[in-house]
Parts: structure tokens; sequence; C-alpha cells
């Protein structure tokens, strides 16, 4: 089973992240911010990261940059709810960025996309 690091710091957003993704046969693992995600990042093994930009703390950029220094190849989404910072520099680290929606589609697709 494939397990995900889902960060983001909208419990509403991780229920029904966490929902859908278990329905499609993955294992979830949440965390409401950057901190407690480089905790899990570093005591677990996981295929993919859906991970929020702006959370309180580390912002997901900063935690982005820091899990691909102990993992590169990690393929990670940032996930916003503002399309603007696709443009940031920090971003493109990113394998791919989604622009939240209640439509899951494109996330599911990305993530099926990045690990099969």
């Amino acid at each position: 089973m494939k397990k995900i690091l889902l960060v983001d710091d909208e419990e509403s957003i991780q229920l029904l992240y966490r929902e859908e993704f278990r329905d499609e046969g993955f294992e979830v693992v949440s965390a409401l911010n950057g901190s407690e995600a480089l905790e899990k990042f570093k005591a677990e093994r996981f295929d993919i990261v859906i991970l929020d930009i702006q959370m309180p703390g580390l912002n997901g950029i900063e935690v982005l940059r820091q899990m691909k220094m102990i993992d590169p190849d990690i393929p990670v989404i940032l996930s916003s709810a503002f399309n603007e910072y696709k443009q940031d520099l920090g971003a493109w680290a990113s394998d791919e960025y989604v622009v939240k929606s209640a439509d899951m589609s494109e996330l599911k697709e990305t993530v099926l996309r990045l690990i099969g």
C-alpha cells in the first residue's frame, strides 16, 4: 500500500483528502504544520507528500526545501488555495503544483501519475 504524507493546517481539508485517498487504497498520515510534518518525514518512509503552502510556523516552501535535502527523490505536490504561489521560485523544487479544489480529480490524477 502506497503511503501519503498529507500536510495541511486546515482540518476540513485533511478530512476530505484523507477520506478520498483512503477510498483509493492509500495509507494517509497527516500533519497539521511544517514542524510536525518534518518529524514524521524523518521517522517514516512515504511514497509522496501533499504539502500546503500557507501554514503557521514553517511554510510549505521551507518544508519542501528541508524534505528535498533529506530525500531529493521524494515526489512532493504543493497544494494551495492561491494560484500566485506557482510563480514563487521556491515552489519550482516541487514536482507539481495543484490549486486546492473541492473537485479532487486533478490532485488524484497527479498523485497517480507521480507514484502509479
